[in-house]
């Protein structure tokens, strides 16, 4: 079962949900505002997709936290818990596919290509 994580009014993710559906690719969402940042997902995540990709740093959530917050996140550790503390700057959507592999973002060309 693929697993798409995000946030249900952020636009890439309306997309690829719709993209999901349209490709008749059944999936669950986890919403991280209502069941919050699964920390063993974020663990794989952080494994997988390392945390400069993870971190969110063009959206508005980034650009609200003050100079020393965001320079404070310099590696896995410090990135995993402000994630955990703010999902909204997690780079949506994260997937897992079926297979276990994790991809962060959006790629309908990449995405067509997994099964």
């Amino acid at each position: 079962m693929i697993t798409l994580h995000g946030i249900p009014n952020c636009d890439t993710v309306k997309k690829a949900r719709a993209w999901l559906d349209a490709n008749g690719r059944e999936h669950r969402f986890h919403d991280f505002k209502k069941q919050g940042v699964p920390e063993a997902g974020l663990d794989a995540w952080l494994a997988s997709a390392g945390w400069e990709t993870l971190v969110n740093r063009k959206g508005t959530t980034w650009r609200q936290l003050d100079e020393a917050t965001r320079a404070a996140v310099v590696d896995s550790t410090s990135a995993r818990r402000l994630l955990l503390e703010r999902p909204s700057l997690i780079k949506r959507p994260v997937v897992q596919w079926s297979d276990g592999a994790i991809t962060v973002g959006f790629d309908s060309a990449d995405w067509a290509s997994r099964r």
